[in-house]
């Protein structure tokens, strides 16, 4: 049988479309924090040099420069600092607490929609999808080079989702209560930012072939959805059916969700609604990806890689290549750390887990 020479672009499509490949993709979808780079520099990254260099990963995809948020933007500024930590308001418009060392999620402190006024207010002045600042000036000039890349081509990133979004406006706790106290508020919310995106999926599926549209939503944690399944089904599944809809209509291979913790629930919501790609799976959550593979044996996966057993040791991550060789068996599945790589995670460990996973997978 002829040997296949792929792309990487069409490792990533075929592998995630269960078609036959030489191997699957080599990648690390989450990289490290910034403080276990600083470790692995104290260890023998040498410094200025990138951690991923010299263990031949792919080049795994790229994204479609868009705005998906405010134009124009809030203003960003520092509102108070000390040595350790720094209060700011971001161009979202949330004010948070940030540590310096950037090595762990900030504490939220005040968004910016605090009622109806305040969402038509945004609607109005700073989500037009007809905006032309948001595409980079002279994007057109970049057609034909997007839709000859050898990488898989996304459109869609953080922090864009139809719960995710929202979340932001209002924050988590005002948004949950919301679909109580407030249900047409997030409706019109939801509803309105799906049309605000196809808006502007539109101009660019038009012209360049989009691989993946891609959703981030961080809507479970340990113990399940952050709403329930019925609540998903009638707020969000009708977004969702859009986006998909339009999706696959439009030559777009997958339509991807991020969400951390457990989604025993909310992949079985997601895929009722036509997602085809779900990642990452955190295996501190609970998630077992080869009951998921069982339960959805046709739905993209990706990640998964328990990113604790990284700081365990060779034998806990030979451990872990166990179930990644399974998952492999039956296709539509790229392996990667579960989440970002925190600092407890040695440099010895890391290039160890970067030579196993190459060998499990196959590449020369």
């Amino acid at each position: 049988m002829e040997k296949l020479t792929l792309t990487d672009r069409e490792r990533f499509i075929k592998t995630l479309k269960f078609e036959e490949v030489d191997r699957a993709p080599y990648m690390v979808v989450f990289g490290p924090w910034g403080s276990t780079v600083q470790r692995w520099q104290r260890e023998g990254l040498v410094p200025n040099k990138s951690w991923a260099d010299g263990f031949g990963y792919d080049g795994g995809w790229i994204q479609f420069p868009i705005n998906l948020g405010f134009y124009p933007p809030f203003k960003a500024e520092i509102i108070s600092q000390t040595d350790e930590e720094v209060i700011h308001r971001d161009d979202r418009g949330i004010v948070k607490r940030d540590k310096k060392t950037n090595d762990s999620m900030p504490e939220f402190l005040e968004y910016p929609v605090k009622n109806w006024d305040d969402w038509e207010r945004l609607k109005k002045e700073r989500l037009d999808p007809d905006s032309p600042e948001r595409f980079q000036p002279n994007w057109e000039q970049s057609i034909e080079a997007y839709n000859k890349s050898t990488q898989a081509v996304w459109l869609g990133h953080y922090p864009f989702g139809i719960f995710g979004t929202p979340r932001d406006f209002l924050g988590a706790e005002e948004l949950l209560v919301s679909f109580y106290t407030e249900p047409e508020l997030v409706r019109d919310m939801m509803n309105y930012l799906t049309d605000f995106w196809i808006r502007i999926y539109e101009k660019i599926t038009s012209k360049i072939k989009i691989d993946v549209i891609h959703i981030w939503e961080d809507m479970s944690f340990k113990n399940g959805m952050l709403i329930s399944p019925k609540t998903f089904r009638e707020f969000m599944t009708p977004c969702y059916k859009k986006i998909t809809e339009f999706a696959y209509a439009n030559g777009v291979d997958f339509v991807s969700v991020d969400s951390d913790g457990d989604c025993t629930e909310l992949a079985e919501v997601l895929v009722e609604a036509g997602v085809n790609l779900l990642w990452p799976f955190e295996r501190q959550a609970g998630n077992d990806l080869l009951a998921y593979r069982k339960k959805y044996p046709k739905l993209g996966m990706m990640c998964g890689f328990d990113k604790t057993a990284m700081a365990k040791g060779k034998a806990e991550i030979d451990k872990e290549m166990e179930m990644v060789a399974e998952m492999l068996k039956y296709g539509g599945y790229i392996p990667s750390p579960d989440h970002l790589i925190p600092s407890d995670v040695s440099w010895e460990n890391f290039k160890y887990y970067s030579i196993r996973l190459k060998e499990v997978i196959g590449k020369k």
